[in-house]
């Protein structure tokens, strides 16, 4: 468990023992801006809910790989597309045009398909995450999501997806609009992480995202994610 400092930052040294790398990976990190921290005078703090929120991405894969993750077991039943999403959970052209409206918009529309039982805790959840650390990875893409899994919350594990033609500030890693986002109900976390990451490389098959941009309606829009999934297994004369 990584020791604070009194005022809840850790410092490089603190922050090393946490990652379990040296001060020198860290300090390097942090000064090529790939790790998220502040500087104050001289000293480097970290806060650690946001160390944590980027392990998290690199976990999934959500931003680039630069510390070694432990790799979790995959599931024995791995969530698939067609266990939690359906044409019907696609919003096609989001009227949001603000980081706020969006998230407003996609927490009641995920609310009236029955995703989640209360709305305003959605909404909450996702700004909690929002402001630990940005969900918009860049190319246009964002992947929302809550800090913690909340069965008691999330009706059954499920994805929703808006997309934005004109694009939105989000805060994306590349400056750039956002046009599609992603929402992820998560009940558990032993079937997300895993579908998390087959997601990221589903979406970083190099036409899909101008595909899903040009698609004409959530039917189009699910076929060609259920390409990409299909795109993903290996061929089946390649296992033998």
């Amino acid at each position: 468990m990584a020791h604070r400092t009194e005022d809840g930052l850790m410092t490089i040294k603190q922050l090393a023992d946490h990652l379990n790398v040296n001060e020198r990976t860290v300090l390097k990190l942090v000064q090529d801006g790939t790790l998220p921290g502040v500087k104050i005078g001289n000293q480097w703090r970290f806060r650690k809910a946001t160390i944590d929120t980027w392990l998290d991405d690199q976990m999934l894969g959500i931003t680039p790989r630069y510390i070694e993750t432990a790799r979790q077991a995959t599931p024995a039943r791995m969530l698939t597309l067609a266990s939690c999403f359906e044409a019907s959970h696609i919003l096609p052209g989001l009227a949001g045009r603000s980081k706020a409206a969006v998230i407003v918009e996609l927490a009641a529309y995920a609310q009236k398909l029955g995703l989640i039982r209360d709305e305003t805790w959605f909404v909450g959840a996702l700004v909690q995450r929002e402001n630990v650390m940005p969900s918009a990875t860049g190319n246009g893409l964002a992947f929302l999501h809550t800090l913690r899994r909340h069965p008691a919350q999330v009706v059954k594990p499920f994805m929703a997806l808006g997309r934005s033609h004109e694009g939105v500030d989000f805060d994306a890693l590349d400056g750039k609009p956002t046009h599609l986002f992603f929402v992820l109900g998560l009940k558990y976390d032993g079937l997300h992480l895993p579908w998390l990451a087959k997601l990221v490389r589903m979406l970083s098959q190099g036409d899909v995202v101008p595909a899903l941009l040009a698609a004409a309606d959530p039917e189009a829009i699910y076929g060609l994610l259920a390409d990409a999934e299909r795109k993903l297994e290996p061929a089946a004369g390649a296992r033998n």
